[in-house]
C-alpha cells in the first residue's frame, strides 16, 4: 500500500520511523508478543527511547532511499540525546526491505559522534552488525 501511495502521489507515508522501530525489536529477538508488550503506554513523542528489551532502552534510526534519480542515503539521523542504552540503525531498499542494521552502546556512540555534526552511512558502519 505504502508503495502505490508512493507511485501515485510521488512521495511515500513516513513510515520509516515506526517499521525501524518494529524491525529493530525482532533483529534483536523480540517476539511480536514481546514487542506488543513493551509498546504499550508509549507515545509518539516518548524522550530518549523507542522502547525497552531486557532492561535496556533503545533508540532507533532508520532510513530508506525512495529509489528515484539522486536518493541515494548520504545522511544518517544523529541522536539528539543520550536518554538510551543502545541505538539501532537500519538502512532500507527503496522497497522497505532491510540492506543492513548496526548496533551502538550509547557511551560508544557519544565518544564517536558527540561533536560530529552531520552522519553519514559510514559513520554508522562503524558499529556492531546485526545484518
Amino acid at each position: 500500500m505504502t508503495l502505490e501511495w508512493e507511485r501515485a502521489f510521488g512521495n511515500a507515508p513516513a513510515i520509516t520511523s515506526t517499521l525501524s522501530e518494529f524491525d529493530a525489536a525482532i533483529l534483536l529477538g523480540l517476539t511480536l508478543e514481546e514487542y506488543e508488550e513493551s509498546m504499550r503506554g508509549a507515545t509518539a513523542v516518548q524522550k530518549g527511547y523507542d522502547f525497552k528489551y531486557q532492561g535496556k532502552r533503545y533508540q532507533v534510526k532508520g532510513n530508506r532511499p525512495s529509489g528515484k534519480p539522486g536518493s541515494s542515503v548520504t545522511w544518517v539521523p544523529k541522536a539528539m540525546n543520550y536518554d538510551w542504552d543502545c541505538l539501532v540503525w537500519i538502512l532500507y531498499d527503496s522497497k522497505y526491505k532491510i540492506e543492513e542494521a548496526w548496533l551502538w552502546d550509547v557511551a560508544d556512540y557519544r565518544n564517536e559522534f558527540d561533536v560530529i555534526k552531520r552522519l553519514s552511512p559510514t559513520h554508522y558502519r562503524r558499529g556492531q552488525q546485526l545484518r
